[in-house]
């Protein structure tokens, strides 16, 4: 199977099944002399784990991770860098009946039509636990942008209809510990206290009708400096358009204003350009989102991705079996009735990621960059 790698120079390749032996991913392309242990890799495992509140799958899996290789003495030594993540709960059993028939909304007919085989034990690499190698990554890569003072606020914008109020300049203006803070206070992670048991409700009226439901996680990145992403085909934006619609269940995804910049005119989209007290460019608004011309601009870049509901939903479908035949089906096992909340990170790592590896290609776009980088560090 080709397709499972991502990146350039900071790349990843996620590896495993989600009722194989374990899960993980080979990060390359990571500096030497980056602090790294298992707990840096840890705290982000933790935010995308199953069995966390009565909206997630119950599945129980500590996810704890280890690092195989890359590291030594606490710090990265610039070879690849090996994680697993050992499955310990799988009930494959729960999953045997469907290798009968295709589940709608599931990869298993198009899997079918590609290979001639599939592992239908959870999905396979379809399943949502391939993630964990992204998040494990990610994590990594969120480190090294936290080193160069580059920030990444994750959360949960809406779910179903329900959708937090504040515009993501006022969530800015609030700080990001203290959006963190509000948003740890839910298991949707909202960072709106309102909107948060306004989505509870729904969702507890969803699973009460044997349903699922969807919604939009929003990433607002902060501290990136201008040009960074190149014209035509390496576009910042349409690189991050890659990483996020490679996340299983991404169905849409924006940038700034995104699907309402169609409304709008041209007065009204442009970002007026001033000079500020600081004698340095800056716009007054944002609605291109921090990306113009396929660069960031400087200032926060804004995106989006729309969430499919969970299609693994226990009322009564239609589908087809392997026979040709009509069937109504009722899926069993354990599903999340909704995966935006967790999929909140992997949207955070898979952004960190596309960050890295644009960074570190953006180091040889300049001469003068380059000979001030090997003048400074080798004549000194």
């Amino acid at each position: 199977m080709a397709g499972s790698s991502f990146g350039n120079i900071f790349k990843i390749t996620t590896w495993g099944e989600s009722h194989g032996k374990g899960v993980g991913v080979v990060v390359d392309g990571v500096p030497a002399g980056l602090t790294l242990d298992e707990t840096d890799i840890q705290k982000y495992l933790d935010r995308r784990k199953p069995g966390q509140s009565k909206f997630s799958t119950p599945r129980k899996e500590d996810d704890i991770v280890e690092i195989l290789s890359g590291t030594f003495e606490g710090k990265t030594t610039g070879t690849p860098i090996s994680l697993v993540v050992y499955n310990r709960n799988q009930k494959s059993k729960d999953y045997s009946e469907i290798a009968s028939y295709y589940r709608p909304g599931h990869a298993d007919y198009t899997f079918d039509m590609k290979y001639g085989f599939r592992d239908y034990r959870g999905g396979g690499r379809s399943s949502g636990r391939e993630t964990i190698g992204r998040v494990a990554a990610g994590a990594i890569a969120a480190k090294i942008l936290h080193t160069l003072g580059i920030s990444l606020l994750t959360y949960s914008r809406a779910i179903g209809p329900v959708e937090i109020k504040a515009s993501p300049a006022e969530l800015l203006a609030k700080g990001h510990s203290t959006v963190l803070t509000k948003i740890s206070e839910n298991s949707l992670y909202m960072p709106e206290e309102d909107a948060a048991k306004k989505a509870q409700d729904y969702l507890e009226q969803c699973m009460k009708k044997c349903n699922s439901a969807g919604g939009i996680v929003e990433c607002l990145i902060t501290g990136l400096p201008a040009g960074l992403g190149d014209t035509v085909f390496e576009k910042l934006d349409a690189n991050l358009a890659k990483s996020i619609f490679s996340i299983g269940a991404v169905k849409g995804f924006e940038i700034g204003d995104g699907f309402a910049s169609a409304a709008s005119t041209g007065l009204d989209n442009n970002d007026a350009f001033r000079m500020n007290e600081n004698a340095n460019v800056e716009k007054r608004t944002n609605h291109a989102g921090g990306i113009l011309g396929g660069m960031s601009d400087g200032s926060p870049i804004i995106l989006r991705a729309a969430f499919k509901p969970t299609p693994s939903v226990a009322s009564t479908q239609q589908t087809v079996n392997k026979s040709g035949e009509n069937i109504d089906i009722n899926i069993h096992g354990r599903h999340d009735p909704i995966i935006v909340p967790r999929a909140v990170v992997v949207v955070e790592a898979m952004t960190a990621i596309t960050l890295v590896d644009a960074l570190f290609i953006n180091m040889s776009a300049r001469m003068d960059a380059l000979t001030n980088f090997y003048h400074t560090f080798y004549h000194t």
